[in-house]
């Protein structure tokens, strides 16, 4: 029997700075397992209370198996219950028994514990007589693969029974007359074919390990159960050449950081990842490069839409495995003394208010994504475009930004103000780190941007202030105290990306060349580095589709056209009267004419507010008003 878990404080102190050393990292492996068994236990307590939840199956004969298979194999069986595909299938069968979450008949979610116990009894060599549950004819084996009965497909779900014997497993259809027949196959050796889909591997070097590429186990997802959706062979090739191409990347770094693998942040051992799930469908609007998801669930798994690069994915995967590093330490300590959802903060990578919680899973994998990129800088083979400083220098602001709100917003435990003083440590050292100077006045510009955007789309100001406004505007009255700002109702926020901020990573390129900036008020040619470098801060961490083109006046303020890129903006807004990307990009402009007016880009709502009915040829005379006097709260 094993004692109560204590984390020695040095590998805490290595986590909060963003990074972990393979034992810190393997403290927290071991503290899944104990909750993955703690889970384990809930799960037959209650169907043990109600067997009728498992259907056909009988739970008896399951524990039998697990059992016998454990006694002859324990690390097998450990490994597999520890896997992703038995943690996301378990959370989601304990919510489905608590109320939270739906999906098929609750039979279904709970007897795919049987398809558990027959790989383990496959794993482990031992004999098992069990009833497992069949999809549309096919019957998931955790980890292993996807058997597909043959004859006439099975519709809906129906129970199968599943015989084990010495590797060998026979699947039988129980109903009469339904067409489908029996199926014999060896999962653990059997080639791909029609009936037999095994679960594809990624190898991280040669006659070394491997990471699961899952396209078929039904709890891939985050949540919900899904259908398979096997990759095509170029597909499958593709994923094969970027996965190779990351791990190349995620090797020991040239740059400025830490060399020793796998302790600093932005640091990742590819083997720590154990499942990458390719993004299975298209979002509401179409298909999204660069998003990315992941859940505290299933430890070192994440859903990942096919990158464009070798480096896309690299970074990827550092992102997601930060999530899962601090949602394991969040299984061990509570790191806010108030688990607030209210969404009411500002995140630099969203397009939407975000609950505290939220920002703190985001600080943590940014603080990973930024030390990714600042490993890269000088790094001519990893970074031949030499983009890392500008992505350094940007993440490292945005972060900043965060971990400000959380130290001063956030009810913290002792835990959470010691992950975040170490995550804010990090974070300042690295602000103190010389960059190129270009690079980080260009990550200036469109923090923000980002930042005046964010404010014009959720923000206004209150009834009583935005008449002030208003009439200061028209009267030359002194404009009215700056209050506490109100959301904008959630059902009225219109989705949205920073195509303009990701202008600045490449501002000399639009795709053919230097840009014809009196050419139409599109620019479609950046649309290649907006799906890269907007998708993963607009999309992936929030919602909507791909990234629109931008318009011809964010060329213009990106490559430093500050007057004519006012004048486009105005032009926008007399095209479309209301566009917040308009007016915050008119104040961007005109604030890098007038460096005094900058005040104006703290409070950008107070502005709209003032402007409002109006047109833009009053603009100018608005902000000399408005950044003039700026009386206190």
């Amino acid at each position: 029997m094993r004692g109560p878990m204590r984390m020695p404080g040095h590998w805490f102190d290595e986590l909060a700075a963003g990074g972990g050393s393979a034992e810190a990292v393997g403290f927290l492996v071991e503290g899944e397992r104990a909750r993955r068994l703690v889970l384990l236990r809930e799960l037959f307590d209650r169907l043990e209370e109600r067997p009728a939840l498992l259907g056909p199956a009988d739970l008896g004969s399951i524990w039998r198996t697990v059992e016998q298979a454990e006694a002859r194999n324990p690390g097998r069986v450990e490994e597999l219950l520890l896997s992703p595909q038995v943690g996301s299938w378990l959370a989601h069968t304990l919510r489905r028994l608590h109320g939270t979450s739906a999906g098929p008949p609750l039979w279904v979610d709970a007897g795919h514990l049987a398809g558990v116990a027959v790989v383990a009894a496959l794993q482990a060599g031992t004999a098992a007589e069990l009833v497992v549950p069949a999809r549309e004819g096919a019957v998931a084996l955790p980890t292993l693969g996807l058997a597909r009965l043959p004859g006439i497909p099975l519709l809906g779900f129906q129970p199968v029974h599943a015989r084990v014997r010495e590797g060998e497993l026979l699947l039988l259809p129980t109903g009469q007359g339904t067409g489908a027949t029996t199926l014999t196959l060896r999962p653990l050796t059997a080639p791909q074919s029609a009936l037999w889909w095994p679960t594809h591997r990624l190898p991280v070097r040669p006659d070394g390990p491997e990471v699961a590429l899952d396209d078929i186990d039904p709890y891939r997802d985050l949540d919900r159960p899904i259908p398979p959706r096997r990759l095509t062979p170029r597909e499958l090739d593709t994923w094969h050449g970027l996965f190779t191409d990351a791990v190349a990347l995620l090797g020991p770094a040239s740059g400025p950081g830490p060399r020793s693998p796998g302790t600093g942040p932005g640091t990742l051992r590819p083997e720590a990842i154990r499942r990458i799930v390719p993004w299975p469908g298209r979002l509401e609007n179409g298909p999204v490069a660069g998003l990315s998801a992941s859940t505290a669930d299933a430890f070192g798994s994440m859903v990942v839409a096919r990158p464009p690069d070798g480096a896309a994915l690299a970074e990827s995967m550092v992102h997601e495995f930060q999530h899962s590093k601090l949602g394991a330490l969040l299984h061990l300590f509570a790191m806010l003394d108030d688990d607030d959802r209210e969404e009411e903060h500002y995140a630099p990578w969203r397009p939407d208010p975000r609950h505290l919680p939220g920002l703190l899973h985001g600080a943590y994998a940014f603080v990973g994504v930024a030390g990714f990129w600042r490993d890269r800088i000088g790094d001519r083979a990893a970074d031949p475009l030499d983009l890392a400083p500008f992505r350094f220098a940007l993440r490292r602001i945005q972060t900043r930004t965060v971990l400000r709100t959380l130290a001063t917003r956030a009810e913290l435990t002792g835990p959470g103000r010691r992950l975040v003083a170490g995550l804010t440590r990090t974070v300042d050292g690295w602000l103190r780190e010389p960059v190129d100077g270009r690079a980080v006045a260009r990550a200036r510009e469109a923090a923000a941007g980002h930042r005046v955007e964010w404010r014009l789309r959720n923000l206004r100001c209150a009834d009583e202030e935005r008449a002030g406004l208003a009439a200061a505007l028209r009267t030359g009255a002194p404009p009215p105290p700056v209050r506490q700002p109100l959301f904008v109702p959630a059902p009225e926020r219109a989705h949205w990306q920073d195509v303009r901020g990701a202008l600045y990573l490449r501002p000399d390129i639009t795709g053919d060349g230097a840009p014809d900036v009196t050419a139409p008020d599109r620019a479609p040619g950046l649309a290649s580095v907006v799906v890269r470098d907007v998708a993963p801060a607009a999309v992936a961490r929030g919602v909507g589709a791909e990234a629109a083109p931008p318009v011809r006046a964010d060329v213009l303020l990106v490559r430093g056209e500050a007057a004519a890129a006012r004048e486009a903006y105005r032009e926008r807004w007399s095209e479309a009267s209301g566009d917040p990307h308009a007016l915050a990009g008119w104040l961007l402009a005109h604030t890098t004419l007038h460096p005094g007016h900058r005040r104006l880009l703290a409070r950008p709502e107070r502005f709209a507010a003032a402007v409002a009915g109006e047109g833009p040829e009053l603009w100018e005379h608005a902000a000399h008003r408005l950044a003039g006097a700026q009386p206190s709260a």
